[in-house]
């Protein structure tokens, strides 16, 4: 018989959803483990109903090779104020088909959070030609950790914003930015 003070399966899964969905929601960055790639990709995303949409291809988009052709990736998650790795998960891929019901709802939020954009007019339908919009949906299977994903840089990417980046005002260096 199992100790009574354990948590079960079901509270254990639970918990962890909320955890996924707490960090996701919190943060408009995640960390693809894309098949291929030596390090995993920083992707902005929207946390909408349970799953991630992330947005790739065209031009100024953010890259995210293999995605589009995925099954399933591992998603990492990280604490927005310290930087360090809260969850790591696999999601199911899925692509939300351009005039789709779904498509039609999360286009828009999409838009809205595409931050450094130039211009927000037709980006929709720019998409919907040159783009990709993938669902990001967990299956529920934890990865455990198995790599220093708080050290690991960006990739440059043409969806950054243009001009220098901001400057810090007192703050130290951290041994990654060197």
């Amino acid at each position: 018989m199992g100790d009574p003070n354990e948590p079960s399966a079901d509270a254990v899964h639970a918990l962890s959803a909320a955890l996924v969905e707490e960090a996701a929601k919190k943060s408009g960055l995640l960390w693809l483990d894309l098949p291929g790639l030596p390090q995993p990709r920083a992707a902005w995303h929207v946390w909408h109903e349970g799953s991630a949409y992330v947005l790739t291809g065209g031009e100024g988009e953010q890259p995210l090779p293999g995605l589009p052709e995925a099954d399933r990736v591992t998603v990492i998650l990280r604490s927005k104020d310290k930087g360090g790795r809260l969850v790591a998960f696999v999601a199911a891929c899925e692509h939300v088909e351009p005039g789709g019901e779904l498509w039609d709802e999360i286009a828009p939020k999409l838009v809205k959070e595409r931050l450094n954009a130039a211009t927000h007019e037709g980006r929709p339908e720019r998409w919907a030609a040159e783009s990709w919009v993938i669902r990001l949906t967990p299956t529920g299977e934890e990865v455990a950790p198995s790599g220093d994903y708080a050290t690991v840089r960006p990739v440059g990417s043409p969806a950054t914003t243009a001009g220098p980046p901001p400057r810090l005002a007192g703050a130290r260096r951290r041994r990654a930015d060197r």
